[in-house]
């Protein structure tokens, strides 16, 4: 698959982080089985806790449309008003637990500077141990 689509899907998706805080926009693609794109963006809070990565926004973008299969996901995140490219961003604990309740070990997540340098990961890299409830699944 050409990822570069989907990248810049993440990139337009960056353009609406609202990080008054740390600064740091991050911008989330995720491309469900049948063909659909949900973005999502990181939005902080001034209390910090209630606030929600861009990954976890678009992966509840989607399953609150009723999508529950889904086929990749792209990462890209850099202060804001930065030039790209910038050191890829990994999704954190939160985010990688999140995208294991809906996806198998093999989910293909990229991590991307720009639209042309990226590298794809599977879930499994990035989080081995992960906890699954459902045994009937793939463990990671």
């Amino acid at each position: 698959m050409e990822y570069s689509f989907l990248i810049q899907k993440a990139l337009d998706g960056r353009e609406f982080a609202y990080c008054p805080y740390s600064g740091f926009a991050v911008g989330a693609a995720l491309l469900c089985s049948d063909g659909e794109v949900y973005t999502g963006c990181n939005i902080e809070s001034s209390s910090y806790s209630p606030s929600n990565c861009a990954e976890r926004t678009a992966f509840f973008k989607a399953i609150s449309d009723g999508k529950q299969e889904f086929a990749a996901l792209a990462v890209i995140g850099a202060p804001k008003g930065e030039n790209l490219p910038f050191p890829q961003c990994v999704p954190c604990g939160v985010c990688l637990q999140v995208i294991n309740e809906f996806c198998t070990g093999d989910f293909p997540i990229i991590l991307a500077q720009s639209t042309q340098q990226y590298t794809v990961h599977t879930l499994r890299d990035l989080l081995p141990l992960g906890f699954r409830l459902d045994a009937k699944e793939e463990s990671i």
